[in-house]
């Protein structure tokens, strides 16, 4: 594609940790002087990865079908500490000792988070309550407890254990919080864990290997070529789909 007034499809960006998924699409606007961009998906701004940004409308009317692929995240937990909000950013609510863990205890616990099972939303999250997100109501001590939610954990592969720091892969449903997860997988192991750091890798059919830096998004002048030279059309985005579908 390389007229820039038919700016229109799918571009995937490399997020990368500092701004929000937020701050990417204002990038993307901006570049492209195109006010109806999208993502499908966000990521927190600890996390870095792939976003996927929908420019103008014909795009982002199929942000909905681009968001249910499972998606695949590589993870790092700190044990024996808990936050407020579950990852780096929050206040530590809670330590204790890390046991002596081999790698074969750590898979035998990862293996019971596998599977379809229903998931608590963390309450520093963007999910909506009366029209804000609860991170919203978390900031001012209102506590506001979702329903749980079913998910489905596809696979949870040990990586690496190094002085309390536990990397994992993780493929799951659409709505997996990887927060709630690390939390959980801490307190199975009898010690907590906050989520340190997360990557996604793919959404869907989409890979981050594909994806442009993200950090070239800031200089918007050659951004706008950068953007424009990758895009995708909508009817390839969702030949992608109807692609990974027939798998």
């Amino acid at each position: 594609m390389s007229d820039l007034a038919q700016a229109t499809g799918v571009v995937l960006v490399d997020k990368p940790v500092g701004p929000t998924s937020f701050r990417m699409v204002q990038q993307v606007r901006r570049a492209l002087g195109i006010k109806k961009v999208g993502h499908a998906g966000t990521l927190d701004p600890f996390a870095s990865g792939l976003l996927v940004i929908c420019v103008s409308r014909p795009a982002t009317r199929i942000i909905s079908q681009l968001m249910e692929g499972e998606k695949e995240y590589l993870g790092v937990l700190r044990l024996g500490l808990e936050t407020d909000t579950q990852d780096s950013e929050g206040e530590i609510i809670a330590e204790q000792e890390v046991p002596e863990l081999d790698r074969q205890q750590i898979e035998t616990c990862l293996a019971g988070f596998m599977g379809p099972q229903l998931q608590q939303p963390p309450r520093f999250s963007a999910l909506k309550h009366r029209g804000k997100p609860l991170y919203y109501y978390a900031r001012k001590g209102i506590v506001v407890e979702k329903e749980p939610r079913q998910i489905t954990i596809f696979a949870l592969e040990f990586v690496e254990y190094s002085e309390e720091y536990l990397h994992i892969r993780v493929v799951c449903s659409k709505g997996t919080y990887i927060r709630t997860l690390a939390t959980d997988i801490g307190r199975a192991l009898g010690c907590g864990a906050y989520l340190h750091g997360l990557r996604r890798i793919r959404s869907g059919p989409f890979h981050v290997k594909d994806a442009i830096d993200g950090s070239l998004l800031a200089e918007s002048g050659s951004a706008r070529q950068l953007l424009v030279d990758n895009m995708l059309s909508v009817e390839e985005a969702l030949a992608f789909l109807a692609d990974q579908e027939r798998v």
